[in-house]
């Protein structure tokens, strides 16, 4: 699996021009992309990164990147970033970091933002294997929740807790995070739409509408979805 993730980090690589303005996400791929760029000096040395990730900035350090804060930018080149899941019209949950927020306001100012990974990442159709999840202020818990079940109807929405201390896991932000289940994933569409108008949500983990080009490594070699 990971040479399936580095061979989409490699075909990534060759999407990236000198004195670009880069955006990278989180994770594993992402790591193989760090370094096949890395592997470059004329094009590391080159381009500005950006990262909505605290480890990937580490990285980014540490490999001798430029990097830039996002509040000091309005726009970026690209933006590459991995998923739990993606489907056949390049809809994304990221749902696993909690940190969609980030990763969300990066992937709209990238002019191209663009989904990398393995074949497991890819689906037809978004089908439940992975949660919503809901960014909420703490004021608005116990009604976003309630409103959550009135208007989607989720399996299941139950506050994360974290595993490496007692309660409740805390965004950057400050804020709350849900997990919303479903058997059958609705329509993203749909999705997209009601979650967001709900008071108190700053954001959620369905990417809609917002990648152009997806890259998937798999035993086949490497498929391009647009």
């Amino acid at each position: 699996m990971n040479d399936l993730k580095q061979q989409a980090a490699l075909a990534a690589v060759k999407l990236i021009r000198e004195k670009s303005t880069v955006g990278f996400g989180a994770g594993s791929t992402i790591a193989y992309l760090v370094q096949a760029i890395k592997e470059q000096p004329a094009l590391a040395g080159s381009i500005t990164a950006v990262t909505s990730s605290f480890n990937t900035k580490l990285l980014l350090l540490q490999s001798g990147f430029v990097v830039k804060e996002m509040e000091d930018l309005e726009e970026i080149d690209l933006y590459f970033d991995g998923c739990d899941q993606f489907d056949s019209r390049l809809n994304a949950l990221k749902s696993g970091g909690g940190i969609h927020t980030r990763e969300k306001i990066l992937a709209s100012m990238a002019r191209e933002f663009i989904l990398i990974g393995d074949e497991s990442k890819y689906a037809e159709q978004l089908d439940g294997k992975y949660p919503l999840v809901v960014e909420v202020i703490p004021d608005a818990l116990a009604f976003v929740m309630h409103r959550l079940q009135q208007t989607l109807h989720p399996s299941e929405c139950r506050i994360r807790l974290s595993d490496r201390k007692d309660g409740a896991v805390i965004t950057e932000n400050g804020n709350y995070l849900l997990d919303c289940r479903w058997s059958v994933f609705p329509d993203p569409a749909m999705v997209n739409d009601k979650v967001i108008r709900i008071p108190g949500v700053l954001e959620h983990s369905l990417f809609f509408n917002i990648a152009r080009l997806g890259i998937v490594a798999g035993a086949g070699g490497i498929k391009i979805v647009r």
